[in-house]
């Protein structure tokens, strides 16, 4: 049965990441347009008068993948593998916990795992690292940054896990209302931890347009809601029947 949810759930992050890219290119490649239109007007303002001269001689630099395909099949490639690659990895985490974490339905557990997916991979990263179009970031602190978000990302599925674990073992002793505070309690102080100790950055530079950089931001999460909801729901139905399967071939 692993090996059906498993297909299935790369079928389910395949058409969840067919519905973020439509999202995306309503709403967040717009803004990203506003910021490479800002970055280009900085960079000639800075040059002044240079750049018109070394442009005379030498000519404008060719663009090794236009924007039109950045936005377009980049976007699009780029989504499709990494909801292919998210949604094996769900439909893995489904089985391991379909019939051990809680006595629910598939559908349930499937919008369950999407809600807590979003929460834990999206929102808490989001808080101390907020997702930036360009211009928004220097250059020379890319992979410091880069870094610090994934960190930020293992240290928030770590909190996860050991909130599981504080959860399933205080239950008996503290009943499952107590036990689950004393796990959200876990996650916050590992996530706490983790959001004081990660370097903070701060490189908006002066003038770029707030509510440009605010519905980057909203659209970047948006598009992430979107993909782990659409999982959810798909491999959720995709789950029910399989399980439906195979519950009736082994009463017969």
């Amino acid at each position: 049965m692993t090996r059906d949810l498993l297909w299935r759930g790369m079928l389910a992050g395949i058409l969840a990441a067919l519905l973020a890219t439509l999202f995306a290119r309503q709403f967040a490649e717009p803004q990203v347009d506003v910021a490479i239109a800002f970055e280009a007007t900085q960079a000639e303002h800075a040059m002044g008068g240079h750049q018109a001269s070394a442009s005379e001689h030498a000519g404008e630099e060719p663009e090794l993948v236009s924007r039109e395909t950045q936005k377009g099949w980049g976007l699009l490639t780029a989504t499709l593998l990494y909801g292919a690659a998210v949604g094996g990895i769900f439909s893995l985490i489904f089985a391991a916990g379909y019939g051990r974490l809680a006595m629910i339905g598939p559908r349930t557990l499937a919008l369950m795992l999407g809600i807590l997916a979003f929460l834990v991979v999206a929102l808490i990263p989001a808080i101390k690292y907020p997702p930036t179009p360009p211009a928004v970031g220097q250059h020379e602190t890319v992979a410091l940054r880069t870094v610090a978000y994934f960190a930020m990302i293992v240290l928030s599925v770590a909190g996860c896990m050991i909130a599981i674990r504080v959860r399933g073992s205080l239950v008996v002793r503290l009943g499952a209302f107590n036990a689950l505070l004393a796990g959200f309690a876990a996650f916050a102080v590992v996530v706490g931890i983790g959001q004081l100790l990660l370097p903070a950055v701060n490189e908006v530079p002066p003038g770029f347009p707030a509510t440009s950089l605010w519905d980057f931001r909203v659209a970047s999460l948006g598009m992430q809601f979107v993909l782990w909801m659409a999982i959810a729901l798909i491999f959720g139905a995709f789950a029910h029947d399989v399980i439906r399967k195979a519950v009736t071939s082994r009463q017969r």
